[in-house]
Order: C-alpha cells, then sequence, then structure tokens
C-alpha cells in the first residue's frame, strides 16, 4: 500500500534544516500569496506570474528558498537509498555526468558521489540564502546587481537533483506514492524558470530525454 504524502514528506526526512521566512515581512506575505495559489488548484503557469505592484527580485528570492526546501525535501526522502555504492558517481543516466566545483575545497570539476555532491551542494546553496549581501532580509536593503545570475546558477543545480532522482531513484519514489508530488513540484518549477528566463533550456535536456 502506497505511503501518504504526510508519511513520506515528513519533517525528520527534510535532507537539511528548511529555511523559513522571518512573519511580518514582505517576502513572508510574498511566500504565503503564493502557497495559496498553489492550494488553490490554479494553473501553474499562471499561479508562477509575478503579481501586480511585486518587486521580480523579492518574487524569485521566495521561490528559489521554497524550491531548495521542497527540493531538500524530495532527496532527504530518497538520500538512504542514494549511497556511495548505489551511485558512486553524481550522474542523470549513462549520458550525463554533473562534477563538483565551488572555487573553494574543489578548485576544478571534480567527480563525486552522488551523496556527497548533494551534501556539498545543499551546504554551499545553503551559505548563499543565508547570506545577507545575496539574500537580504532587512527592509530597505537592496539586492546585489547581480541576484538574479546568482538564484540562476542556484536553480541550474537544483535541477540536478530532479534528474537524479527521476532517473535513479523514481521506482523508490512509486514505491512510496509520492510522484505525483514530485511531478507537480517539478512542473511548478519548470513554469518557473521558463517565466523568468532563468535557466538556458539546454540544460533541460537530461529530462527532456528521460520522460
Amino acid at each position: 500500500m502506497a505511503l501518504c504524502l504526510g508519511q513520506v514528506f515528513s519533517k525528520d526526512k527534510t535532507f537539511r534544516p528548511r529555511k523559513r521566512f522571518e512573519p511580518g515581512t514582505q517576502r513572508f506575505e510574498l511566500y504565503k500569496r503564493a502557497q495559496a495559489s498553489l492550494k488553490s488548484g490554479l494553473d501553474l503557469r499562471k499561479v508562477v506570474q509575478l503579481p501586480d505592484g511585486e518587486n521580480i527580485n523579492d518574487w524569485i528570492a521566495v521561490h528559489v528558498v521554497d524550491f531548495f526546501n521542497r527540493i531538500n525535501l524530495i532527496y532527504g526522502t530518497v538520500s538512504e537509498f542514494c549511497t556511495e555504492k548505489s551511485c558512486p558517481i553524481m550522474s542523470g543516466g549513462p549520458r550525463y555526468e554533473y562534477r563538483w566545483q565551488d572555487g573553494d575545497q574543489y578548485k576544478k570539476p571534480t567527480k563525486l558521489p552522488a551523496l556527497i555532491y548533494m551534501n556539498l551542494l545543499m551546504n554551499w546553496i545553503e551559505s548563499l540564502i543565508n547570506n545577507e549581501n545575496i539574500f537580504p532580509t532587512r527592509v530597505g536593503v537592496p539586492f546585489p546587481k547581480n541576484f538574479q545570475q546568482v538564484c540562476k546558477k542556484i536553480l541550474s543545480r537544483l535541477f540536478r537533483v530532479f534528474v537524479h532522482v527521476y532517473i535513479h531513484h523514481f521506482d523508490m519514489i512509486c514505491s512510496m506514492g509520492a510522484e505525483a508530488h514530485i511531478n507537480t513540484c517539478y512542473k511548478h518549477y519548470y513554469y518557473f524558470i521558463s517565466e523568468f528566463s532563468l535557466i538556458d533550456h539546454s540544460e533541460l535536456e537530461p529530462l527532456v530525454r528521460a520522460m
């Protein structure tokens, strides 16, 4: 019998602690608005559109954090099955291999097991989201000029999590009865990045080929 989503996507399955918005802030209000639209059953293509009068960078920031939380949760669901033995390379099938480079510990693109790659990826994203110089939370503090470029990089790397989970762990997701949730999350992500041209569509090829 398939588990209900409440059982599958529980807090203790989260790969990293959730990043939350401060109540009373504009970003918290935008987040609540976006979540309400999602739950209302509206067309996802309309849900992702920038609300009238809102700042595009605030809207992107809210979604980047939300996608980090949700994709983090998805990977946390299968992480116990994604071992150095089962997934010795971070890949999306035999045609696509992802190597880690952060300019710090890994100065050159480095081949790593998927689990280690995911740990480094989530740490890297978390450090950016928590950086007030990149994701400012104080009222009146502007976003940096390169904010959208940083978000494009984050979203591009988060896409690799979808690729790995869909291609290497989807049977496990299906056995848990969670495929509908992941499919909806991916559609939401896809319509959002398409609406604001946040990823070169050539990067989406691994899932286009797989689906």
